[in-house]
């Protein structure tokens, strides 16, 4: 049996916890904690460590998801959740532009860490106030070969079309024999 290790980062409150919640077929394990800081109030909680979920595609291959904090005091935790993946997804709240200056500084500091394959979840696509997939693209400097897909974090065909996107990225780097993580 295969084990593929992807990793799920962002900006805070781009809906990472949201996404491996929808789709994990375990309990997640989850480190979220109270929001103690009056300018992160927008939600409840946060992630101060990890999250981590986990999908069986098929009897051979199981995916692990590692969701990280958003919040840059907790970015220390980047790296070290890093080690060993094979790829990973930057979630992207379409809805906050002021959050793409810091999706861009991710996705730069987690492509400094591995040559791996990642894809841009474009999330919130629901919402009549969120900015176009392509539009993305432009505003983070996504290169045209990578993928920027539409997201609602909360359903589960959506979550699925994301990291089936990223999981097969991954295969064909593996199938060419290319070595990764």
């Amino acid at each position: 049996m295969q084990t593929l290790k992807m990793i799920i980062t962002g900006p805070f409150s781009s809906g990472k916890t949201e996404l491996i919640q929808c789709i994990s077929e375990i309990d997640v394990v989850s480190t979220e904690r109270k929001i103690t800081r009056e300018s992160e109030r927008i939600k409840d909680q946060t992630t101060v460590a990890m999250d981590f979920g986990r999908i069986t595609i098929d009897e051979d291959l199981i995916l692990y998801l590692f969701g990280t904090p958003g919040q840059k005091r907790f970015d220390f935790m980047w790296e070290v959740l890093s080690e060993g993946m094979l790829g990973f997804v930057v979630m992207v709240d379409s809805t906050r532009p002021e959050t793409f200056r810091e999706a861009r500084r991710i996705l730069e500091t987690f492509r400094s860490y591995s040559p791996v394959p990642y894809i841009v979840a474009a999330n919130k696509q629901d919402l009549a106030d969120a900015w176009p997939a392509e539009d993305l693209r432009i505003v983070l400097r996504v290169e045209s070969g990578v993928k920027v897909v539409p997201c609602v974090a909360s359903d589960r065909e959506s979550v699925k079309e994301v990291l089936l996107e990223l999981l097969y990225s991954i295969l064909e780097l593996m199938d060419e024999g290319k070595v990764l993580g």
